[in-house]
């Protein structure tokens, strides 16, 4: 009897399991999974075919084999709101082989080689913002909450409280998968909400963060209303991001090799931030690689709507425009409030954290290996900058829009590197150029805006 096949007829004889949801992500960071039987149990263990074609991007063709979703017995839990279903997450085998393709596969054999060649572990904390709608009598998509109209309706405690219902039932469950939820709130936008748990592990967070989404979809429907991580579903309201916050820690996650006051180091604070040498340099790598890498964590179209100076009707923008980093200042791509970690504000809400993590990682680890010096932090508020006057701090933009990013990514030799070869390809430009289609596809329709601007005018 093998070791996953112990663990999980254990766990589920323990908790009156009946079903296992064998689960694992497409590149869009989409949940798939089969739904078998504890009696099938032989299935879950040996693993359940998909066909990959049918699944998305996943490097296959309709001609392609079986991929077997290979379950990590680790990664088991119950569903808190389904009595005998329990879920594991699973990594992607084809014909015996780990696919190359796999996000959750890619995070996982990059966390290995940091932990085996530098004796090191990445730790992460997500903040997944999300707005909570419903559809009118027409079908027509509108915030939740029809009280939830303020100006400025961050940490509002009313419209907080109309949801209690809803944010204390997920709350709930978080707890009971272990997530340590300490927050919950009311964000920026009319019918935006922020649920926080603790950081963990790399793989772990991103794990988390994948059934944290299809949980708040699945509660949300419950009580009537859709729960959406998209980047921006409104123009006129603040969009939702996902930072990333971001430090590595020794192989035992029992030191912080980013605090400069945990680390005991003599080196000085060369910024005034308190991290160390290691974390500055860590830095340096993301803001020298932010453009290239912001197709992975700013993967959709829809992703670049979000990113700008302009303020919305309700409430702010908090999304960087920008490269760059400074202390506890939230117009900057990467912010450091406590010197413990980076706050990495550019990732949005559509991002694929296995991919995400992978490609911070890589950056980071760049700018560590190459010393890469981030420069003073920026103590501007870039919002109120005029263009020019960021340009002469030579202060990169964020790239306008997925088309522009994909051509960053593609080629790219580092992203190549961090994403290994397919046997095909390299994964980062199979990445780049999935978008530059997904882009030109929704570039080549037709919308009301284009009819309304257009139609009359010449």
């Amino acid at each position: 009897m093998t070791k996953t096949r112990e663990i999980l007829e254990a766990r589920a004889k323990e908790d009156n399991i009946e079903f296992f949801m064998t689960m694992f992500v497409d590149m869009h960071g989409r949940p798939c999974a089969k739904l078998i039987p504890v009696s099938a149990m032989d299935v879950v263990c040996a693993g359940a075919g998909f066909a990959g074609f049918a699944v998305g991007p996943m490097g296959q063709s309709p001609a392609g084999p079986d991929m077997i979703a290979d379950p990590d017995a680790n990664s088991y839990f119950k569903i808190p709101w389904r009595e005998g279903v329990a879920v594991v997450m699973c990594d992607i085998k084809v014909e015996g082989k780990p696919w190359p393709y796999t996000p959750r596969y890619l995070l996982g054999k990059a966390l290995k080689k940091l932990e085996k060649e530098r004796g090191q572990s990445l730790m992460v904390g997500v903040e997944a913002e999300y707005h909570l709608l419903r559809r009118d009598e027409a079908g027509k998509l509108a915030v939740a909450d029809a009280l939830d109209n303020l100006d400025y309706p961050c940490y509002d405690a009313r419209g907080l409280t109309r949801m209690y219902d809803y944010l204390t039932t997920m709350s709930k469950y978080m707890n009971q998968l272990g997530y340590e939820n300490y927050a919950n709130d009311h964000e920026d936008s009319n019918g935006q909400f922020e649920q926080n748990f603790t950081y963990a592990e790399a793989m772990t967070t991103a794990d988390r963060l994948i059934f944290f989404r299809y949980m708040a979809n699945s509660v949300a429907h419950q009580f009537g209303m859709v729960a959406t991580f998209m980047p921006k579903p409104f123009h006129d309201l603040t969009g939702n991001g996902l930072h990333m916050n971001t430090s590595l820690w020794d192989a035992g996650r029992k030191k912080n090799l980013f605090e400069l006051a945990a680390s005991k180091s003599t080196a000085k604070d060369k910024y005034g931030l308190g991290l160390t040498p290691l974390g500055y340099n860590f830095c340096g790598g993301v803001l020298e690689h932010a453009q290239a890498m912001s197709a992975i964590t700013n993967p959709i179209v829809n992703s670049y709507k979000r990113m700008g100076v302009s303020a919305p009707n309700s409430g702010a923008t908090w999304a960087p425009a920008y490269v760059a980093y400074g202390g506890n200042n939230r117009t900057q791509m990467i912010r450091v409030s406590e010197g413990n970690r980076l706050e990495i504000r550019s990732v949005d809400g559509a991002a694929n954290p296995y991919l995400a993590f992978t490609a911070v990682l890589a950056a980071g680890l760049d700018g560590v290996d190459r010393k890469t010096d981030p420069g003073k932090p920026n103590l501007d508020n870039l919002y109120e900058l005029h263009p020019d006057v960021v340009a002469a701090k030579q202060i990169k933009p964020m790239p306008p829009t997925l088309l522009h990013a994909a051509e960053l990514l593609h080629g790219n030799p580092l992203m190549q590197k961090a994403f290994g070869h397919t046997g095909k390809e390299f994964y980062s430009d199979y990445f780049a150029k999935t978008k530059m289609e997904e882009f030109t596809k929704w570039h080549s329709k037709v919308g009301e805006t284009e009819r309304d601007t257009y139609l009359s005018l010449f």
